[in-house]
């Protein structure tokens, strides 16, 4: 396999346009890994923590997925250490191919991806307002994406890693706190990607749950990101029944399925 991407690969990652954003936009960046067959198979894995994004067709053969598990295991990547986000079926192979060696791998995270042709209005109207991250807010943002990820459990990192997060998104000028009598009860940002925008970084204080302050973020970024000309995309936990509800009752619509397999 080639140690790179072209037009190819992108063609072929239209067909899963919604699961595979965000593999779309990590290979426009620096990774440590990148393998392709540019027919059957990409792979790419950006950096410590983060997952390595396997994309196979729907059709792929027994033969494609044991290409890409040789792939991971003569990459290093079968070691114990990373996590994969993978079709389902790919995910099913794996976990056998691993079981028959002698290893254990399982499904971690099911996952959903959503996009927002068009917005539905909160019902509930919650109190406060938007306000756009800035170099003031520094100190607080770098403590919501460390409480962000702490919830969710995955891509935990330092603090120094999560400050230059924190500079990038505010020089963005993408990334946004509902303010309510001056307290921080939420987050949210959005990142572009072609034509569309994936909504993210969404995270609420314990304390500010259940007064519907995500829900009016979220659509008020959301509604952000297509004034721009993005069609508005995001990820949930499928298990995460609230949540999802949440997103669906603000015009977000299942469009797509993965898995995190560790």
């Amino acid at each position: 396999m080639d140690r790179f991407v072209d037009e190819r690969d992108f063609k072929l990652l239209d067909r899963d346009r919604y699961t595979f954003f965000v593999l779309r936009r990590i290979l426009g960046g620096q990774c440590k890994l990148i393998l392709s067959d540019h027919e059957k198979i990409i792979i790419c894995f950006s950096a410590e923590p983060f997952p390595v994004w396997i994309w196979t067709p729907d059709d792929a053969s027994d033969k494609d997925m044991a290409t890409a598990y040789d792939a991971i295991v003569q990459n290093g990547l079968l070691d114990g250490k990373h996590h994969y986000n993978v079709k389902y079926k790919l995910a099913k192979y794996f976990i056998n191919r691993a079981g028959n060696e002698g290893k254990k791998l399982s499904i971690q995270e099911n996952m959903y991806a959503y996009d927002c042709p068009k917005s539905i209005k909160p019902q509930f109207k919650a109190p406060g307002g938007l306000h756009k991250c800035t170099r003031d807010d520094f100190e607080e943002l770098v403590d919501m994406i460390d409480s962000f990820h702490n919830a969710v459990g995955i891509d935990i990192r330092d603090r120094a890693a999560y400050e230059q997060d924190a500079k990038r998104s505010i020089d963005s000028q993408k990334t946004f706190f509902w303010q309510d009598e001056g307290k921080t009860t939420a987050c949210c940002k959005y990142v572009p990607n072609g034509d569309m925008a994936s909504i993210s970084l969404v995270y609420t204080k314990p304390e500010f749950r259940r007064k519907h302050y995500a829900e009016n973020l979220v659509y008020t970024v959301t509604e952000l990101a297509r004034k721009e000309g993005y069609l508005p995309m995001l990820y949930t936990d499928a298990d995460y029944i609230a949540s999802n509800a949440c997103y669906e009752k603000i015009g977000y619509i299942r469009r797509g399925e993965l898995c995190s397999i560790w």
